[in-house]
């Protein structure tokens, strides 16, 4: 299985799905606790929308809510973007604090072979959430946990 991970910011659901389709990715993976977006520009990502245009193209969508960090996590960023004076979409990196509070109150409570069993049966697995840059986001968190047993990802 090749890793893969890709953010929503910066596309259009054209890019956005050319690039999966181009990469070959067969099972999209969406980790995000609220499958929703505010505003037009990104309404391709509502869940709902998003699995339509996953569908035509033949790619499976699973979601694994059990990997977003909580709102007790999500509020610990949060805290380090205001004292950071950084916004969501302005981030580069995640805090200390939310890579620590993510790994001890998420991904220790989530048994790793039961995950990678969801995903055996595919080629090649793209892990989404919103950020555009990965260390900007939770999923590099759980590539890296992931890349033990997978091997190296690829961002797209």
């Amino acid at each position: 299985m090749q890793l893969f991970t890709i953010g929503g910011y910066g596309h259009t659901e054209e890019t956005f799905v050319s690039r999966l389709k181009s990469n070959s990715i067969d099972l999209f993976v969406d980790i995000r606790a609220r499958r929703g977006m505010r505003g037009r520009k990104y309404s391709f990502l509502n869940a709902s929308r998003l699995q339509v245009a996953l569908k035509e193209v033949n790619i499976a969508y699973l979601h694994l809510k059990n990997l977003a960090p909580s709102d007790d996590v999500r509020n610990a960023q949060r805290m380090a973007d205001a004292e950071s004076d950084y916004t969501k979409r302005s981030r580069e990196r995640l805090s200390d604090t939310f890579i620590s509070e993510y790994k001890s109150k998420v991904l220790q409570v989530v048994d790793r072979s039961e995950v990678l069993s969801l995903l055996a049966d595919f080629d090649c697995v793209c892990l989404f959430c919103v950020e555009s840059l990965p260390n900007a986001c939770h999923r590099s968190i759980v590539t890296s946990w992931l890349e033990e047993e997978t091997g190296p990802a690829r961002h797209l």
